[in-house]
């Protein structure tokens, strides 16, 4: 069974692959509605990825819009055939890895400050000792998550939440799959080191 599951997941990641470069070419002859549904399917995963690298709710969203500007403006230089999915978080790992160097040139900003994530709401109201102990959790990951080198949190992040192949991570990143396995191995060490509490 869980054969079959697994071939239906492909061969359902293979459809919605096949209509991002089918929406991609008509965006490409300037369709805007052709646009606006790659928008709709990607806009969600787009902002979450960029919220796990620069951990900040605001900037996310700020980012991912930026990063739909830029396919629209960058539209030629996709490649017929190509996948859509490394394409564009390729966009949208450079736009995260320009904000976090510009924000680092402001050491008047405090951590706490850059630090505002969504859903650091407050966790009193939980169930008891379990819904704390799991908030407690999340947060000991999301930091453990915030405190790698940016090469590795884009690694970890890619692979780990959107599930993508070492390839797909390497033409995201530019890197070479090869440097893609070590930086998810050594990612994995660290966090591994830092939540041995957890694990």
């Amino acid at each position: 069974m869980k054969e079959a599951g697994g071939a239906q997941s492909e061969k359902a990641g293979n459809e919605a692959a096949a209509e991002d470069r089918r929406l991609m070419a008509r965006v490409q002859c300037g369709d805007e509605a052709a646009f606006g549904a790659l928008m709709e399917r990607w806009e969600r995963p787009v902002k979450a990825v960029i919220a796990r690298l620069v951990f900040n709710a605001t900037e996310a969203g700020e980012l991912a819009q930026e990063t739909f500007v830029r396919v629209w403006q960058q539209r030629e230089k996709f490649r017929a055939g190509a996948e859509f999915r490394p394409w564009v978080f390729s966009i949208a790992v450079n736009l995260a890895r320009n904000r976090m160097r510009w924000w680092r040139r402001r050491p008047s900003v405090s951590l706490q400050e850059w630090n505002e994530t969504a859903g650091g709401g407050n966790q009193e109201n939980g169930a008891g000792a379990v819904a704390l102990e799991t908030a407690e959790r999340a947060v000991a990951v999301r930091d453990a998550i915030a405190a790698l080198p940016a090469e590795l949190r884009e690694a970890i992040v890619l692979f780990e939440y959107e599930h993508m192949s070492q390839a797909e991570i390497a033409t995201a990143v530019g890197a070479t799959p090869k440097a893609v396995e070590t930086r998810i191995y050594r990612a994995k060490e660290k966090l591994r080191t830092a939540l041995r509490r957890w694990v």
